[in-house]
């Protein structure tokens, strides 16, 4: 029996390894193609197109709401069965998909970014919840924290890659060479481990998550960031660009430097996984506004390059701390609601924000757009501390084990 145990422990050990390895590769492959065409779609929209800021911010608002979409009405509702066909079919459409962007023209890519963005839908929120069904606490919050730093490091190579290969293709061309990573990701989709959800209902809100003070905390947390993100992932090229002349090998170079910052702090959240949450949702809200700051009054380049190093850290804290307070929020059962709704509310954020920031820089300017962002982040902040001290007070232990 000893030895059937030890034999047993040890298929346990490899499937558990071979797991982890397909949810990192397609974390990998699939975020990392997806950062590519967010930030590179405005430049070819601009560049290629002529598209006004109005327009690409309309296209960016476009995508944000198809990935809102998929996520909220389909995948949130879908029974673990439908939701894991659903998953693969997207994940197969959108390595179909992605080759068309370096054919696509000033009406064409109206239909294929939000069909691309679609799929993510379906594909992001099962990854999340992929990583969260190890049983044991520390092995979870272990694999959730690795998961974040390969987000940050797919994030980092993408465009640094982008920036070496934009030194000998044109940008249309470095498309259709990223579209290796969505068929990475097709064949992952495959193998991707999915929750038993026998019990729960699929049928309408389930406001008890909306409710769960963890959910709300999570999404402060994260809208406190979402917003200059969203700022900075549409417009933040064409800043550099704009005010700085940089070329735009160096705009994808700068991104990669903003991604470093980010997967430096997620790095040593994966080493030191903290019991307590509120203190670094609080510090990060207060960096985001630095960071902004230093933005929208940068004289040089350099200054420029510095503001998107602080607000990498921010960037590199605020998911992983957002995914671990829902994770310690739900039971298993429930993680794939929770993660839906909220990766659809981040989608709702960024479906209204490029639209909204297109109209604003259209009136101020990049530079003050960036900075009236920093009053509405200290009216986050305030409401998040507000509930981090209500469920300071509250004496539930799992109240306490989230904090």
């Amino acid at each position: 029996m000893p030895e059937i145990s030890e034999t047993t422990k040890k298929i346990e050990y490899k499937t558990s390894i071979a797991i982890i390895v397909v949810i990192l590769s397609m974390t990998f492959a699939i975020r990392s193609s997806n950062n590519m065409y967010t930030t590179s779609v405005p430049l070819l929209a601009r560049y290629y197109f002529f598209f006004s800021n109005v327009e690409i911010g309309l296209l960016a608002s476009l995508a944000s709401l198809a990935i809102f979409i998929m996520s909220t009405f389909i995948n949130a509702k879908a029974k673990p069965k439908s939701r894991r066909e659903i998953f693969i079919a997207s994940s197969i459409i959108y390595a179909v998909t992605f080759p068309f962007f370096y054919i696509s023209t000033s009406l064409t890519i109206w239909l294929i970014l939000p069909v691309a963005s679609f799929t993510l839908g379906s594909i992001m929120p099962n990854i999340i919840t992929s990583a969260s069904l190890f049983k044991d606490k520390k092995q979870r919050e272990r694999i959730l924290s690795i998961y974040t730093l390969t987000l940050s490091l797919s994030l980092i190579l993408g465009p640094y890659i982008e920036s070496q290969l934009l030194l000998h293709v044109s940008l249309a061309e470095s498309f259709l060479i990223f579209s290796i990573l969505p068929a990475i990701g097709m064949v992952d989709s495959f193998f991707i481990k999915f929750p038993d959800e026998m019990g729960v209902k699929k049928t309408g809100l389930d406001t008890s998550v909306l409710k769960d003070r963890g959910f709300q905390s999570s999404l402060l947390n994260i809208l406190a960031y979402n917003l200059p993100f969203a700022f900075l992932t549409t417009y933040g090229g064409l800043y550099g660009k704009t005010d700085f002349n940089i070329s735009l090998s160096e705009v994808n170079l700068t991104f990669s430097m903003f991604f470093l910052t980010s997967f430096t702090s997620r790095l040593v959240f994966s080493f030191r996984v903290p019991e307590k949450l509120s203190g670094l949702m609080v510090s990060s809200v207060i960096l985001s506004a630095i960071g902004l700051f230093m933005l929208g009054t940068a004289k040089t380049y350099d200054l420029f390059l510095l503001a998107f190093l602080i607000l990498g850290i921010p960037h590199g804290l605020t998911y992983p701390l957002s995914v671990m307070s829902i994770t310690r929020s739900f039971p298993e059962a429930k993680r794939n609601i929770a993660n839906s709704y909220f990766f659809s509310i981040m989608m709702a954020i960024g479906t209204i924000m490029p639209f909204i920031s297109g109209e604003i820089i259209k009136v101020i300017g990049y530079r003050n757009a960036f900075l009236v962002l920093i009053p509405a982040i200290f009216v986050i902040l305030a409401v998040l501390i507000s509930l981090l001290r209500a469920r300071n007070r509250d004496n539930s232990p799992s109240i306490e084990e989230q904090l």
